[in-house]
């Protein structure tokens, strides 16, 4: 706690890093951890809050506009202002599939962490043009922001196919 009685921006900070590392971890238990176990996950207003704090963070970073961040993570415009403020009191309520939007947004993230050493590349690769077949030469955050779940499931699948060789 801070002085005004409220939580501190390392306890915030922590709390993000638990929900990343609790979804990457339930993530990487097997991929349909993200369509079965997250619908039975009783996630708190808190928790929910923090996880889309943290994929918004990478989206931004990513490049991603706040059109393409609410179609990728299925919120609304005013979600998402709420979320990108440093109200530390801040919570909200997010259903199953807008969880696992989160989360493959998160994996996304992890496995370009993988792939790549330089900031550069693991967040300016998800706005770059990208010849391979299932691209056809569109940015893979242009796939994600179709906004359908299949976009963005099947852009995680071909991004985590990168760090195959790696594991």
């Amino acid at each position: 706690m801070d002085a005004r009685g409220g939580a501190s921006e390392i306890t915030i900070t922590n709390l993000k890093t638990q929900i990343c590392y609790i979804l990457i971890y339930r993530l990487n238990q097997g991929v349909s951890m993200t369509a079965a176990a997250i619908q039975t996950q009783d996630f708190s207003k808190t928790h929910c809050a923090a996880g889309l704090r943290a994929a918004l963070n990478i989206l931004d970073k990513w490049k991603a506009t706040c059109e393409q961040a609410c179609r990728v993570l299925r919120i609304s415009r005013s979600t998402y202002t709420r979320a990108s403020q440093k109200d530390s009191a801040w919570a909200v309520s997010l259903d199953s599939d807008q969880m696992q939007r989160i989360s493959l947004v998160l994996n996304i993230h992890a496995a370009l962490r993988v792939v790549f050493d330089n900031p550069e590349n693991i967040y300016g690769f998800p706005s770059m043009e990208n010849r391979n077949e299932f691209f056809n030469g569109r940015a893979p955050l242009e796939i994600m922001a179709q906004g359908d779940m299949i976009s963005l499931y099947e852009t995680f699948r071909r991004i985590d196919a990168l760090r195959g060789a790696q594991w």
